[in-house]
């Protein structure tokens, strides 16, 4: 017999088709060790194609770790210009933090700062651009949620979902995603939807 929590798992948050009309799948043309996993294919003109259901479930896992903390305690961070609006949106509706665009050494680990933060989580949108909060994160042991693409190293990700970080559709799909799957998580209804976190073009 199986449970509720197993099927609530394996039932997809939206239809696949709706991942893959975001782009969330687009992957690029170079591919990281750690994350082969999740990697579903490789596509004719050489772009890794990133496995949906791995998204998915992701988004899910990612929700329920971010629900344990206090949302004013959750700290997202992106320079990533199609990142802005969706992870601030993010962090307005749960009641978070956000940092967005240029992130100032030393906001995690420089107490002396008047911009300092003690978050007591982080989900950042790339790696690679959000580099320098990761490095201060693991200075200061705070765990991290990291949205990552083909290319991106996971070394000291916490916890990985594997997306397209670049395109505009596919940041405001999983943005969206997280947010609902939170507050679903903390019995608060909704009615945003996935335009609501799309950036103006």
């Amino acid at each position: 017999m199986t449970s509720e929590m197993e099927i609530e798992l394996n039932e997809p948050l939206i239809p696949v088709e709706e991942y893959l009309a975001a782009g969330v799948h687009i992957g690029t043309q170079q591919k990281s060790k750690e994350m082969k996993p999740f990697i579903y294919r490789v596509r004719g003109d050489g772009l890794y194609i990133l496995d949906i259901r791995a998204t998915d479930e992701r988004i899910k896992v990612a929700a329920r770790f971010l629900a344990q903390f206090d949302p004013a305690k959750i700290l997202v961070v992106t320079s990533r210009q199609y990142g802005q609006y969706p992870a601030q949106k993010f962090a307005e509706t749960i009641g978070g933090m956000a940092v967005i665009g240029r992130f100032i050494p030393g906001m995690l680990t420089n107490q002396r700062l008047s911009k300092y933060i003690e978050p007591d989580v982080i989900v950042v949108t790339d790696p690679i651009g959000d580099s320098q909060a990761v490095t201060e994160a693991v200075q200061v042991g705070i765990p991290i949620v990291a949205l990552c693409d083909t290319n991106n190293m996971t070394k000291y990700i916490d916890i990985v979902i594997p997306t397209n970080n670049k395109g505009r559709k596919a940041l405001s799909m999983v943005y969206y995603l997280l947010t609902k799957e939170f507050l679903h998580l903390k019995g608060i209804a909704t009615s945003l939807t996935q335009e609501d976190f799309e950036t103006e073009l």
